[in-house]
Formats: structure tokens, sequence, C-alpha cells
């Protein structure tokens, strides 16, 4: 069980990355990556949703007949952005005004429903909430890492809008007060291009990971058949 949970991280994380490589939701991903408080928030609360839904879905799922299951389970999972929704306002109202329709837009965000098609209705809830909970941080860090690169570039800044969250904080001027700002890096090309670039280093990591891997096969082979 433990070694079939780690391998789900590895999938959610790396592997099978929704950002990189499922590239699932890049409306809400190049929308809301323009600081990397926004992106996260809004990961965050995807990341919450998944992880119920997902845990929903797999207790209900031989309760629910196959022909209705795509609008039972949109029914589940806009019921709980509901409640997300309801929360941000209540306590994160400056945050909820920000990120606008993107709350209630994570009802038809297809990471969500192809992660309760795929793996939810057809396993136990332990492993569904696992599968949730990985592929939805695999999101975040994803969205924190493209958030934080266009915000610095934009603007020369991290962390902007921490304030909207902790109102005694605020962000940090990396580049200093007199940096001018990229603006085409906090613009909708900007995404496209951060987000180009994350998927080049993503496959030339794995790239390298690979060649290392044929380059190695053949010593270890030789060093069995030495000790054989």
């Amino acid at each position: 069980m433990i070694e079939f949970n780690r391998e789900q991280w590895i999938n959610g994380l790396w592997k099978q990355n929704p950002g990189l490589v499922q590239l699932l939701g890049l409306c809400p991903i190049l929308a809301v990556s323009t600081t990397m408080v926004n992106a996260v928030s809004l990961g965050l609360a995807t990341v919450l949703v998944m992880a119920m839904a997902n845990f929903g879905v797999a207790t209900l799922r031989n309760f629910i007949p196959y022909e209705i299951r795509i609008p039972v389970f949109i029914l589940v999972i806009a019921s709980l952005v509901t409640v997300v929704d309801l929360l941000f306002n209540a306590y994160l109202h400056g945050l909820y005004l920000v990120l606008g329709i993107f709350i209630p837009l994570i009802v038809t965000n297809c990471i969500v429903l192809a992660r309760i098609e795929a793996f939810a209705a057809k396993n136990n809830p332990l492993a569904s909430t696992f599968d949730g909970l990985a592929q939805g941080i695999g999101l975040v860090w994803v969205l924190a890492v493209l958030g934080a690169l266009r915000e610095l570039i934009g603007s020369g800044t991290v962390f902007g809008g921490i304030d909207l969250i902790f109102p005694d904080a605020s962000s940090f001027k990396v580049l200093g007060e007199g940096y001018p700002g990229f603006l085409i890096a906090v613009l909708p090309p900007g995404a496209f291009f951060a987000l180009g670039c994350l998927i080049a280093t993503y496959n030339a990591i794995n790239t390298r990971a690979s060649e290392r891997r044929h380059k190695a096969a053949p010593q270890m082979n030789a060093d069995a058949v030495a000790e054989a």
C-alpha cells in the first residue's frame, strides 16, 4: 500500500503532472499566474476540491448509475466549489475579489473531472483522496513557479498581494525599487512564454535523466556478468 501511494505522489508531482504533462486546466493556470500569491491560492482551492471530490465519488461510486455518472460528478464538484467559494468570500474577501470568477470556474476545470473519471470512480476512497492531493499539489507547484517567474520578471517583486491574506505582510522587492518592470511578463503572452519555458525545462530534465539511465545500463549488465 505504501509503495502504491508513493507511485501516486511521483505521478502527480512529476510523471503525470497536470500542468506540464497532461496540460489540463490551462485557462486558470495562465489567467491567475500573474503573481505567486494568486496562483498558489487558486491552486490550493483546487487541491481542496479535488481531494474532497475524489473521496466523495469514490465513496458513492457503487451507488451511481453509469449512465448519469458525469452529471452526478459535476454536481458533487459544484457543491464543494460552492463551499470553497463561500469560505473565500467570508474569510479572504480581498483575495476573493481578485480571483473573481476563477473560483467558481473550478467546477469546469478539466483537471478535477478528469481525475474523478479516471481514478476516483474506479478506486477506494483512501487511494482516491491521495490521488486528488497528489495531482492537486503537482498543479500547485507549477502555478507557484509560473506565478513567481512572471511576477519577478514583470514587476521585480515576489509575494505581491500577500497582504490580502496576511494584512501585516508585504511583498519583497527582489530586483530593487528602480526596476522598471517587463510588461509582457504579466500579460497573456507572457503566460504562454513562461509555461513554454517550464515545459521545455521539464522535458530537458527528463531527457538527461533517461540518457544517464541508458548509459548506466550497459555498465550494470557488465558488472552482473562479471560477478556471475
